[in-house]
This record gives structure tokens, sequence and C-alpha cells, in this order.
């Protein structure tokens, strides 16, 4: 069973709210929305190959969130390596402000920033869905297209990792 283009709107609505907040997360805020968007714009075009008997729809909408905050993220890193590279801007061109606020929102974050990213992205996109998306381990798995056990594996291993990074239960 496909999702009919006159009962998306349905979806959208009991969904969006959620998955923005997912992405706002994880992602600079000023970006949230437009992804949001998007993931309900790829959703709308892929809503032929939903299947409900495979799944509910709220973790094909993580899915399709995760894998865009992907492509975002790859993209960021390029832009940042890019600007390295590229050295100081020149006086007359002015300074990007977004790139100063993203860089010192990242060194804010700190620990936790640290201890997710010795994580792999398997095990972080897993911890971060069950946390932020409070997906169960049967909806994660949907979401990243991997089995329940792998999810608990996924899971177990983040925990422990955590643990050490943060010196901390989790």
């Amino acid at each position: 069973m496909t999702l009919a283009p006159d009962t998306f709107e349905a979806v959208f609505d009991a969904h969006y709210a959620e998955i923005r907040r997912y992405i706002a997360r994880r992602i600079p805020l000023d970006m949230s929305e437009d992804l949001a968007a998007e993931t309900f714009l790829v959703a709308f075009q892929r809503r032929e190959a939903f299947d409900a008997t495979q799944g509910a729809v709220r973790p094909w909408l993580y899915g399709i969130a995760t894998k865009l905050i992907a492509r975002y993220r790859r993209a960021e890193l390029r832009h940042y390596r890019a600007l390295v590279r590229s050295g100081p801007p020149p006086d007359d061109l002015g300074y990007d402000e977004r790139v100063v606020d993203r860089l010192a929102a990242g060194v804010a974050v700190g620990r936790l920033a640290r201890a997710l990213a010795g994580l792999s992205p398997g095990e972080r996109d897993a911890v971060l869905l069950a946390a932020y998306g409070q997906l169960s381990y049967a909806e994660v798995a949907a979401a990243l297209g991997v089995a329940e056990g792998t999810v608990a594996s996924r899971l177990s291993r983040a925990r422990t990792k955590l643990r050490d990074a943060l010196g901390v239960e989790v």
C-alpha cells in the first residue's frame, strides 16, 4: 500500500514538527527548517515506494531525514575544508559570520560532540534516532534499513563508548 497524494497532508501535519525537532538537534538550527521541508518533499516524491506492510510512516520519515543530515554534513565538511585551503578571506569580501558561528558552536559542544564523534556513523545514527526521535529498536531498524538485532548491538557498543568517553552512566 502506497501513500496517496490526498492523504499526504495528514502525514505532514502529524509528523513535521517531530521530524524538524530531530533534525534541529543534529544540525544548525538555521538549516533544520530547510532539511525538514526537504524530508517531506523527498517523502512525497517517493510516496509510491512506501509500503505500509514493511513498517510505519514515522520510521520511514526518520530514515529519509537521517540520510539528508548525512548528506548535509558531508557538504558542510567539504565547505570547511575548502575554506581552510583558500586561507583567510580578502578584506573586501567580508567574513561569513555563519561560518564563525558554526565553528564557535562546534567548540562549545565539547565533550559530548567528541564522544559522539568517536562512534561509528551507524552507532551515532542509532543513538540519535533512539534519543532524539524516541524511536523503538524496531523503528530505528526500519529507519536505517537494518535488522533489529543490528540496532541492539550498535546501541550496546555506543553506550559502552559513550560511558567510557564521558565517564558517566548512559
